[in-house]
């Protein structure tokens, strides 16, 4: 009988040093805070702020943005994706730093009401809406916004959807500036080159009723790639191939000088860096990197800095875990982990985040995620009190930062502001 335990216990040669290397007692990762977090936490508890709350480090953005416009070549624009930053005065603070009046939006209500704010910027849709979402956009639009809807670029993926457009533009006496998009390699819809995108340029190019604004190339799947074996680099090159036979189509169409005028949208956070010069896009998108969710840790954007957190005050604290039905096993569990002896309660939770401050902890995976009171557990030197705050980084912001009200600004040490967010829409 012993030997056949002994022999159960050898894996691969190892015996029990492999077992021993496969199941290593983990460390302790809980220690002193972050003194930036502490000044954050000091701002909020002097602005009075005692809920769960989204934090903008002001500071941390505006560097953000100078980086972003410090690696864009010559002649390239620059288009805000408001998704991503979904409030009006975050918007308004990049417009006026960034020197843009483009921006990127991506539903009906939103649409609305950055033309009642902002009736001067030019606005592309990031994905095509049902035409029946254009014509409420109409239905909704104040006669004094009326002007702005000249501001707006509608995304067109099919010949159907452009066909409805025009009946559109007919019943309500607009003219519609199209941009077409292309299908560079995501596959998540839109035209390639050929009859059909050929038809869609000529149907543009006779109708009274429309423009041809630009295009739009999409392409986030290259940053997901690898780079081994050239995989990144021939889908690079593919997705400008497609780009270019598209440009070249247009010229066809309407002139070999019509490209030079239009609006060459491509690219997002992960991708903006790759476009070196202006020989295929004359302008990129982004938004994320200037806030930097967890989501956009990659090397490309590697020089942005986080400057968006979740905070939200800790409710109760304990000296030691208890799993509710499990108490005989908890002290064995901290024994061989120290990162489940304490444990921490929250105000609020289940967010779409990682705790980043104070380090070590970590969702419990036993008591499982709650709405209401997140469990939070960390290590012996987990050093936290009732009305404290623990600080998250959001995985992505545009849906996130919906969830909290009003953003807090933070900068130089103090809560400078509030920032309404936009209604969550989808």
């Amino acid at each position: 009988m012993l030997k056949l335990s002994r022999r159960k216990l050898m894996i691969g040669g190892a015996g029990l040093a492999g077992v021993a290397i496969l199941m290593s007692k983990p460390g302790d990762e809980s220690g002193p805070r972050d003194p930036y977090f502490l000044a954050m936490q000091a701002a909020l508890t002097e602005a009075g702020i005692a809920s769960p709350t989204l934090v903008v480090d002001k500071t941390r953005l505006d560097a953000n943005i100078d980086t972003l416009k410090s690696h864009l070549p010559a002649g390239m624009a620059y288009r805000i994706v408001a998704k991503s930053l979904p409030s009006l005065d975050l918007i308004a603070h990049i417009r006026q730093r960034a020197g843009t009046s483009r921006l990127m939006t991506f539903n009906q209500p939103m649409l609305n009401a950055l033309s009642r704010a902002m009736p001067d910027a030019d606005q592309l849709l990031g994905k095509p809406l049902p035409v029946a979402a254009a014509r409420n956009y109409f239905a909704a639009l104040a006669p004094e916004d009326v002007a702005a809807a000249a501001q707006v670029q509608w995304l067109i993926d099919t010949p159907e959807r452009l066909h409805q457009y025009q009946e559109l533009a007919r019943s309500t006496g607009q003219t519609l500036r199209i941009n077409l998009e292309l299908d560079v390699g995501l596959h998540r819809g839109g035209l390639e080159a050929g009859d059909a995108f050929k038809a869609a340029l000529e149907t543009i190019h006779s109708a009274p009723e429309f423009t041809l604004s630009g295009l739009m190339g999409y392409e986030p799947h290259l940053a997901a790639l690898p780079e081994a074996l050239g995989w990144r680099e021939r889908a690079k090159s593919g997705a400008w191939r497609r780009y270019s036979e598209a440009l070249a189509q247009v010229a066809d169409v309407f002139g070999a000088d019509a490209t030079a005028g239009l609006v060459r949208n491509a690219a997002g956070s992960p991708t903006y860096r790759y476009y070196q010069d202006t020989d295929i896009a004359n302008e990129v998108s982004a938004g994320s990197c200037l806030v930097k969710p967890t989501h956009f840790d990659t090397p490309l954007l590697e020089p942005h800095l986080p400057s968006s957190f979740i905070a939200t005050p800790v409710i109760k604290t304990m000296e030691k875990t208890h799993l509710p039905g499990l108490e005989f096993a908890t002290d064995g569990q901290r024994t061989w982990d120290p990162n489940v002896s304490k444990t921490v309660f929250t105000y609020g939770g289940n967010w779409m985040a990682d705790p980043v401050d104070p380090p070590g902890l970590s969702y419990n995976k036993t008591f499982g995620r709650s709405s209401n009171q997140e469990m939070l557990t960390g290590g012996h030197n987990l050093a936290i009190a009732p009305d404290d705050f623990v600080f998250y980084r959001p995985h992505q912001s545009e849906a996130v930062f919906l969830q909290f009200g009003d953003i807090a600004v933070y900068e130089d040490g103090r809560i400078t502001g509030r920032w309404p967010v936009f209604e969550a829409s989808a």
